[in-house]
Parts: structure tokens; sequence; C-alpha cells
């Protein structure tokens, strides 16, 4: 009878945590819904400058890490590939809509330890800064080859005009 109790109880707790979590997502989504959808792929693109596979982390609010956007598929991880184009920056997602950054939202690319959701190594993360409707946002993506990280920040710094191209290492 006790075993019963027990487990009658963690399943209790589970289902509030489970409403809980769906309350706070949905009130985000709320307080998000002037945020616009990312722009469309374009039909024709180049040949990409460079490609890289790993995982689309998040897009969060420029500057705040954990403030995750909710709306339009933005607000969770899948696998990815990131492909660097003339015209722009492509997240392949699987399971989950592409994201498209036409270049001229470009705003700075760099490297850190973490975001919403995912916290790695120091300068483990390629995170992105773009505009996004009439606010910045950053993304996230894990390179799967370490030794990719530095080519696809440095193929993303070659789109951004001089003035926001990412600093070297020696300036860091």
């Amino acid at each position: 009878m006790d075993v019963v109790i027990f487990v009658l109880a963690v399943i209790a707790a589970a289902a509030v945590f489970l409403a809980v979590f769906a309350i706070g997502w949905r009130g985000r989504r709320r307080r998000q819904q002037d945020i616009p959808a990312p722009p469309e792929l374009p039909a024709e693109l180049a040949e990409p400058l460079f490609e890289a596979t790993g995982q689309y982390v998040v897009t969060t609010v420029a500057g705040d890490w954990l403030d995750r956007i909710a709306r339009h598929g933005l607000g969770f991880k899948s696998e990815a590939t990131a492909a660097v184009f003339d015209e722009g920056l492509l997240f392949a997602r699987r399971g989950a809509p592409d994201l498209w950054i036409p270049r001229s939202r470009l705003r700075g690319v760099r490297l850190e330890r973490g975001m919403a959701g995912k916290f790695v190594e120091k300068d483990g993360l390629v995170t992105v800064t773009w505009r996004l409707g009439g606010t910045d946002v950053d993304t996230g993506f894990r390179n799967r080859a370490a030794n990719e990280k530095t080519m696809l920040v440095n193929a993303i710094t070659q789109l951004l005009p001089a003035d926001q191209a990412a600093p070297s290492e020696e300036q860091q």
C-alpha cells in the first residue's frame, strides 16, 4: 500500500510540474506575441561558403541568455547544419523550421560558454547576434566538430560590415 501511495504522489508531483511549465511557456508566448516570424528562405541561393553540422541551441533576447524566444519554434534545440552564404546564414534544423538570417540583419558573432539550455566549455558555443523585427536576438549553435568552430565564426564575420566584425583573438 505504501508503494502505491508513493507512486501516486510522484505522478501527481510530475503532473503539477508539467502544468506549471505549460502555463509559464504559454505566458512567455503571449508576452512575445509582437515578435515577428523570421524571414523566409530565398528561393535561390549561391553555393554555401562554409557548412558545419551540430546543434541549434536556442534563440534568446540579445544580452539575456535566459530569455528564450518562445515564438516560431525558436526556443527549442534541434540537430542542425549551419550554412554560410553570401546572402546570409541558414540553420537547417531537423524537426523544426529552418532559420534564415539575411546578411543585412546580422549584427555580430562571438564565442560564448552557453545560453539557455546549453552550457559547455569556455568559448564552446557560436553565438550570432541579429535583428528580428525591432529586437536584437542571439542564436546559439554548438558545432559537432570543435575544430570547425573558428572556421564558422570567420565565415560569418566575413558577412558583417567592417565596423561590426568580431574582434580577433589578439584584441580580446
